[in-house]
């Protein structure tokens, strides 16, 4: 039974993985959306949020709450910060690094 319970531990990790995959992808599209008003990619960032949220219930079955709400939301923030320098154009300031830096080191 050890086994399980470490196998089981390890699929949280994965499930919380492929949570903040969907959220990042999910709050990717907010801008494609244009407030909404475009519904292919206001259908994708729906159904990309619903996985997310769900994968993260399935994360919650064996890591404590704050864990996997830190490492989301952490990691979440930085990937998206990311992505919005590649795609968008948009590259943080100083203030913007410092806060995120500050984000993942608690």
């Amino acid at each position: 039974m050890p086994y399980l319970k470490k196998l089981l531990n390890k699929m949280s990790y994965f499930y919380l993985a492929l949570a903040i995959d969907a959220e990042v992808a999910g709050t990717s599209l907010l801008k494609a959306t244009a407030e909404f008003t475009k519904l292919v990619p206001t259908t994708f960032l729906v159904v990309f949020y619903l996985m997310s949220f769900w994968l993260m219930t399935l994360a919650l079955r064996d890591l404590p709450l704050g864990v996997v709400y830190a490492v989301w939301s952490g990691l979440g923030i930085c990937l998206v910060a990311i992505i919005g320098a590649v795609v968008y154009k948009e590259m943080p300031d100083l203030g913007s690094i410092i806060g995120m830096a500050l984000i993942i080191s608690g």
